[in-house]
């Protein structure tokens, strides 16, 4: 019975030691410290917000830089395509140039002529 008569005191304790923390003066005393808290609340929201958006902003990039990417492979394929030798003259055909048959003719001044000039 004595047992008894210690659990019922002591829940009774307990219940009358969170009144006395629960009370009307309590919690106006502690008001800067709930404020705090509540702005650590709303803090640890909005990075997580934040955190969300520029996840999704590096992933759009991600994605736009990879199409940059084959867009430039793309083009750079196609130039070194039209670079080659039988495409230029392919390409500058209707101007009416032509391709030489023969080596091109190298002229050679001397160094007297130079001089005579000067």
């Amino acid at each position: 019975m004595k047992q008894e008569n210690k659990t019922v005191d002591s829940s009774i304790k307990g219940k009358s030691e969170i009144k006395k923390y629960f009370n009307y003066r309590s919690i106006v005393e502690n008001i800067p410290f709930i404020l705090f808290l509540a702005l650590l609340a709303i803090g640890y929201i909005y990075n997580g917000h934040y955190a969300d958006k520029l996840i999704r902003k590096s992933t759009a990039s991600e994605k736009n830089v990879k199409e940059l990417e084959y867009e430039y492979k793309t083009i750079k394929s196609e130039v070194i395509y039209r670079s080659k030798p039988s495409e230029i003259v392919k390409a500058v055909e209707p101007l009416g140039l032509k391709e030489l048959k023969e080596p091109p003719t190298i002229i050679e001044v001397s160094d007297s002529a130079v001089q005579k000039n000067k």
